[in-house]
């Protein structure tokens, strides 16, 4: 399964437009969001531009109400934090890192993606794989977001501006 994990988009519906377009390029079947889209209207412009099941969690810059998420079919909404499986991986996912305790208390997690950092950092901790994409919306680094093959289990980091 092909899968981007974004976040910190900040409402830049220009990087975004970008990132989901080589998510259609790709075959990108899922897209992984650790948080801050902002607005509604980029929620909107996120769940009409990919066709495939999106994960959000909430980040601390969210402008948007938790009901207006709940028209979207193809976005699984788990509030501040949340655990889903995918092929046969476990994931975490928060926004804030030091939600990450938090999100290990909920049950097994091969990988904990993250984000409010902006600085895209991937290592491995206690046999558990924890990757910030960094920022798509290119506040404090360059626009940043991750491609993970699960069938390889193979981990990239893309750079927007280098696509």
């Amino acid at each position: 399964m092909n899968i981007a994990i974004i976040s910190d988009i900040h409402d830049n519906k220009v990087n975004l437009n970008k990132c989901l377009a080589w998510c259609e390029n790709n075959n990108i079947e899922e897209l992984i969001c650790c948080g801050d889209v902002t607005n509604i209207d980029t929620v909107d412009k996120m769940a009409k531009g990919f066709s495939g099941t999106i994960h959000l969690v909430n980040g601390n810059v969210n402008l948007y109400k938790e009901k207006d998420i709940n028209k979207y079919a193809n976005i699984n909404n788990y509030g501040r934090l949340g655990c889903f499986k995918v092929d046969k991986y476990y994931i975490g996912l928060c926004h804030e890192p030091f939600l990450i305790e938090e999100v290990k208390k909920r049950g097994r997690c091969d990988y904990i993606f993250y984000g409010h950092t902006h600085r895209p950092w991937i290592e491995e901790k206690n046999k558990i794989n924890m990757v910030n994409p960094g920022a798509l919306g290119g506040m404090l680094e360059r626009s940043t977001f991750v491609y993970w093959d699960t069938t390889k289990n193979k981990i990239e980091l893309k750079i927007l501006d280098r696509l």
